[in-house]
């Protein structure tokens, strides 16, 4: 007998019951197309190219705030149509071009999007994940361990200083290139850092596997796993298991025994203790 649908042998001859999707169906399309008008009536054109309707488009860092800055204007709403059909029949095209580093490509790619600005909304993140693509196919895997969108993110800043400089200067991109591809390693190093972590966590539990701890050890060993910031006290462990403070220090003297937490210096008033991350 069959315990899941793989296992079932017309798989994956997949069927549904038309009658029952229809209302549901009904109502997502017709959300759907009243949405999209109202976006359309407020001028921002959605899964179209952009027009000038509303003046040249410039890409502008902080827009609603005081800081608000201009980088760079974008090329006519009369030339995006043409342009990308370049871009694109370029990106399909030197996937294949064994000359040109993968990196170089990705860094190339996003560039030339965010340059054209295609669209009305949202082109920083389809530029973001373009460069994500471009980076996947450079290594022929199918699982993504780290973002270069979330690496850009967090080098927003730079970004902005960086594309203003490349967008005012002549086509050399040398200078945005090293930094698209520094911002790719430090994705890499954020990534390994995140991984050692994951890594440390599955190490002390599977090192104290043969000795359990009680379920309030445990909920507080994960704050510390976690990065809890600050030294651990009675007080705290109590907040944190909302247990007295007999208990909680039985609780920590057991993990000082077993060498999970340590004492910090200091007299007993002020008793704080360490954890010790296994070496």
């Amino acid at each position: 007998m069959a315990r899941h649908i793989w296992q079932r042998p017309t798989w994956p001859s997949f069927r549904w019951d038309a009658n029952r999707l229809l209302p549901v169906l009904t109502e997502a399309r017709f959300r759907q197309g009243r949405f999209l008008g109202m976006m359309r009536n407020v001028g921002i054109d959605v899964g179209q190219w952009r027009t000038d309707h509303h003046g040249t488009m410039q890409v502008v860092s902080q827009p609603y705030s005081p800081r608000a800055r201009v980088h760079f204007e974008a090329p006519s709403a009369a030339r995006v149509a043409e342009d990308m059909a370049t871009f694109l029949a370029w990106f399909n095209d030197a996937r294949g071009d064994t000359g040109m580093d993968p990196l170089i490509r990705a860094g190339i790619a996003h560039l030339w999007f965010v340059t054209i600005h295609p669209m009305d909304d949202g082109n920083g993140r389809m530029a973001r994940a373009i460069a994500d693509l471009a980076v996947a196919r450079t290594e022929n895997s199918g699982q993504r361990f780290y973002s270069m969108s979330s690496q850009i993110a967090v080098n927003r800043g730079r970004y902005y200083e960086i594309l203003e400089e490349t967008q005012k200067g002549d086509l050399d991109l040398t200078g945005w290139l090293s930094w698209f591809s520094r911002c790719y390693t430090d994705a890499i190093a954020a990534a390994e850092a995140t991984a050692d972590r994951v890594i440390a966590k599955a190490r002390f539990w599977h090192a104290h596997a043969p000795h359990p701890f009680s379920d309030r050890q445990r909920k507080v060993l994960g704050k510390l796993l976690d990065g809890f910031e600050g030294a651990i006290t009675t007080r705290k462990w109590m907040a944190i298991c909302g247990c007295s403070a007999d208990t909680a220090q039985r609780d920590i003297t057991d993990l000082v025994g077993r060498g999970v937490l340590e004492k910090n210096p200091g007299g007993s008033r002020n008793t704080s203790y360490r954890f010790v991350w296994p070496g």
